[in-house]
């Protein structure tokens, strides 16, 4: 009974599921044909974000209580700052933003790769040996050229957002129907 009565919900909104669908394959589209334009507007969206959300924890320091004001006023300036920032060097931070994520999946692989081996050798056997080496291997890869290997990054995330928006756009007509 619980089950139908989700479906029914799902039901009645297939439309956000439609519209989140659309703007996958939009977003994903721009990533694929233009991604230096599409991370560059990204980099200024996230400016404004950062400006907005600086002034409105200023304005918090003034209206809420229920915590500590100085952690509002220590996020809305460095909110504001790194809007700034953001906003003045779009470009910097379109390459910095990618370049960032490889560091960081680069970090976590080398990370996972020592753990499966360590793994392998105390008796987890010969799969977590092997993907422990997989691992360590993608992290140099990753680490080797972070910059080069972040070129890739808007070609990836835009894959992934197509095949995230067909799967919703079909998701919003089955549970319409």
């Amino acid at each position: 009974m619980a089950k139908a009565a989700a479906r029914v919900d799902q039901s009645n909104i297939w439309w956000v599921f439609l519209l989140e669908g659309i703007a996958a394959v939009i977003f994903g589209g721009l990533l694929l044909t233009d991604p230096a334009a599409t991370l560059l507007a990204l980099a200024v969206f996230l400016g404004f974000y950062l400006l907005f959300v600086g002034v409105l924890e200023l304005v918090r320091v003034f209206v809420d209580r229920s915590q500590p004001w100085i952690w509002s006023l220590v996020v809305g300036i460095l909110g504001i700052l790194a809007g700034i920032i953001v906003l003045n060097h779009p470009v910097l931070t379109a390459v910095a933003l990618p370049t960032t994520v490889v560091i960081y999946l680069g970090v976590v692989s080398l990370v996972m790769g020592v753990a499966g081996i360590i793994g392998g050798f105390s008796g987890g056997g010969i799969g977590s040996f092997i993907l422990g080496i997989i691992s360590l291997l993608i992290g140099v890869l990753l680490l080797g050229s972070p910059v080069t290997t972040a070129f890739a990054v808007p070609f990836v995330f835009g894959i992934l957002l197509l095949i995230e928006g067909v799967a919703l756009i079909v998701f919003a007509f089955r549970v319409k129907g």
